[in-house]
């Protein structure tokens, strides 16, 4: 029996009001939960502030976050250390990392956000470097997120596939979550065909698989793997590192 393929995007978000105590409008949309999911999937959401707007200053106590920067460029504070970021950068924190964002340009500032349940005790595979990292995903291509989470999730990238190109994703050991963030293409999966376009997300429970081949001008997407392995096999490890609650 095949597993379906969670399908969901943004064209329709929600007005939220007053984020994390903050005053002012954020538009936001669920992209998956946990439900119906194997692994340690909290929430992929998608996240818009507009010219001048702030996502308030949080923490969680139970959860590791990622950002992913799609548009426009602004500044967070980390454990109250503003950085700059911009479309492109990624910014991932663990348990406990307080963090707020700020919109700085005249555009929206757009963020996909990939929440994950956290060990109550750090992992020991692999050290921890910090309790957080800005990096440019979008530069780097890969990046491995046990370098600061110490959670399930295995991988963070952005692909881009050429005019006709094709991937298949499996779930096996892993689950996979992708959000395009521009081009156009298809998704083939238990026997549908799902039309792919900026603002599209995808994630693939265990047992199921989609074949994703890129349009005529090209795909890009973000695409991150978290391991599942109860009843599974081992975790797999961490890929090679490509340089050294809502949002």
């Amino acid at each position: 029996m095949r597993t379906a393929v969670i399908v969901a995007d943004t064209r329709d978000p929600v007005a939220v009001h007053g984020v994390h105590g903050t005053s002012g409008l954020t538009q936001w949309a669920c992209l998956a939960r946990r439900a119906g999911l194997g692994g340690g999937w909290e929430a992929v959401e998608w996240a818009r502030i507009p010219r001048g707007g702030v996502s308030g200053e949080h923490l969680h106590t139970r959860t590791e976050e990622v950002y992913v920067l799609l548009a426009g460029h602004g500044e967070i504070t980390l454990d109250g250390h503003p950085h700059p970021v911009r479309a492109g950068d990624a910014v991932l924190t663990r348990v406990g990392t307080r963090h707020g964002l700020r919109n700085l340009g005249r555009q929206a500032l757009e963020w996909l956000v990939i929440e994950v349940t956290a060990p109550l005790l750090p992992s020991p595979r692999t050290p921890l470097l910090d309790h957080s990292l800005v990096t440019n995903l979008r530069r780097l291509g890969r990046i491995d997120p046990t370098v600061v989470l110490s959670g399930p999730l295995r991988l963070l990238e952005t692909v881009r596939l050429r005019p006709g190109e094709r991937v298949t994703l499996t779930a096996d050991v892993v689950e996979h979550t992708l959000f395009v963030s521009a081009g156009s293409g298809r998704a083939a999966t238990a026997g549908l065909r799902v039309p792919l376009r900026p603002g599209r997300a995808l994630t693939l429970p265990l047992g199921s698989s989609a074949a994703l081949t890129a349009g005529r001008g090209g795909l890009e997407y973000v695409h991150a793997e978290l391991a599942v392995p109860d009843g599974h096999g081992p975790l797999p490890g961490p890929v090679p590192a490509a340089g050294g609650e809502r949002p």
